[in-house]
């Protein structure tokens, strides 16, 4: 079977699917980044949360 291997079918499937995922976890933590720089929290009351 010259020619043929199912890890680099594996492989060329995995390259899809981690850019995709790191496409998204990109997005995610410059949405993260932005609002810490903003002040945003989980706490968003003003004050102390005690």
């Amino acid at each position: 079977m010259a020619g043929h291997s199912k890890w680099a079918n594996t492989r060329h499937r995995k390259a899809a699917q981690d850019a995709k995922r790191g496409k998204i976890f990109t997005k995610i933590i410059r949405e993260l980044v932005t609002a810490a720089k903003l002040g945003g929290g989980l706490f968003m009351g003003g004050g102390d949360p005690d």
